[in-house]
This record gives structure tokens, C-alpha cells and sequence, in this order.
């Protein structure tokens, strides 16, 4: 396929395209004149997995070609592979706390991940952007004197290994390494505002369960019935 051709079914501009070429995030097409190339199937998919990194992820350059790189990589798994490409995803800001605080969310932390028994995460937490952006968040819910022990913490650890099963799920509809990589950083990203519209919803209905007396009262989540409104 063209130039032009690729740029449609990627959904990806020809001039971003070019950029994509020059950067190195994508290989060079075949050369057909001194001013045409032609693509695959292999540009396609790389292309949207880049895509994915750039455009839905956000990811700088740099680090997407770290991305490529580990898809490359033999000697990595693909389990390193989907790890490398999820943590280029850009993350909260490092905490901002003294010593003593950082020190007590990291031991909070620690003891959840002890908890729940994720090997993984005790092997490598503080090299994962995500375990510092939890410990952050640890941070600033004790500052603000709100719960965070670790028994607070556990309902939403258990939560989210399910949801982990969820996304792995979906990522493995998918056939080839590059395919399985794109849906990694896009369904990570596109999936995170369905996570929190859903979590809203469910507290207005658990809400509206606990707390409404009858039709019209005790509605402390949940949204004003369209009656209610001028």
C-alpha cells in the first residue's frame, strides 16, 4: 500500500506519518521511485501501535521508542513486554511530603502488597511509576486526615485484581504481539473514565439502596429525579 492508503486505514495524517518515519518509530517502507515507498500489513500494525502510545497515551517519544525497543527485545517475555509498554504511560507526580510521611505510606503500601500476596509488585514496587502514584496518594490522604490503612485500602487492591483479570482478557482477543501491545496502552487509557463513571454510578445506587426512605427521600449519591428539576 501507498503512503496515502496507510494514512487511512491507520487513521494516522500522512504528515504525522513522516514524522513517525523520521523519529524511527516506524520502519522505512519499501522504495519503489526516488519518491514513493510502499507499506504492509507490519507498517499498519505498527503504526497503530504507536498510535496508541503517542496519540491516546501520551507517551513522549523517547519513551516510545523504549516501547518498540522491548517489543523487539527476545530475550524479554511478553509479560516484560506489556509491563514496559503500560509503565511508559505518563503517572501522577512524585510525592511531596517529608521523610516521616513517605516513609509510613511506603510501609502502608508495602504491607498491603504483603497482603495480598503480589509477588510481582514485592520484587519490583519501587521501580513501578504505579506503586510511587499509590504511595502518593497515600501521602496526601493522610495529610488530609482522611483513611488509608491497609484495611482501607484492601477492598479497592481486590477490586482492581479483578479488574486486571478484566483487562488481560481483553488484551488476549487479540492475536500478535504489536496487536496485544496497542490494546495494553489504549484499553489502560480509554478504559480509565468507564472505571470512574461506573464507580460514580454504583455509588448512587448503593446510595439510593442504604439511605432512601421511599420514592423521594435519602438520596445522598445519587442524581435529582428529572421531576425535581425546574
Amino acid at each position: 500500500m501507498r503512503l496515502a492508503e496507510l494514512s487511512r486505514r491507520g487513521a494516522v495524517p500522512t504528515a504525522t506519518i513522516k514524522y513517525y518515519l523520521r523519529e524511527g518509530l516506524l520502519p522505512p517502507g519499501r522504495r519503489v521511485s526516488a519518491t514513493q515507498a510502499e507499506y504492509d500489513e507490519t507498517h499498519l500494525q505498527r503504526l497503530r501501535l504507536v498510535r496508541a502510545l503517542v496519540q491516546v497515551g501520551r507517551v513522549p517519544i523517547a519513551s516510545a521508542r523504549e516501547v518498540l525497543a522491548a517489543l523487539e527485545d527476545e530475550s524479554l517475555d511478553h509479560s516484560s513486554r506489556l509491563g514496559t509498554a503500560v509503565r511508559a504511560l505518563p503517572h501522577g507526580p512524585e510525592p511531596d511530603a517529608d521523610e516521616t510521611a513517605r516513609e509510613d505510606a511506603h510501609r502502608t503500601v508495602d504491607e498491603l502488597i504483603a497482603r495480598l500476596g503480589w509477588a510481582h509488585a514485592r520484587e519490583y514496587g519501587s521501580e513501578s511509576p504505579a506503586y510511587r502514584m499509590l504511595v502518593t496518594s497515600v501521602v496526601t490522604l493522610a495529610r488530609l486526615g482522611y483513611p488509608c490503612s491497609v484495611d482501607d485500602l484492601a477492598p479497592y487492591a481486590r477490586a482492581g485484581a479483578q479488574l486486571a483479570t478484566a483487562d488481560l482478557d481483553l488484551i488476549e482477543r487479540y492475536e500478535s504481539p504489536d496487536e496485544q501491545l496497542e490494546a495494553a496502552v489504549a484499553l489502560t487509557v480509554l478504559y480509565e473514565p468507564v472505571l470512574l463513571s461506573l464507580r460514580r454510578i454504583a455509588q448512587a445506587e448503593e446510595s439510593d439502596r442504604r439511605y432512601r426512605r421511599d420514592g423521594s427521600e435519602g438520596r445522598a449519591l445519587s442524581e435529582p429525579d428529572d421531576s425535581t428539576r425546574a
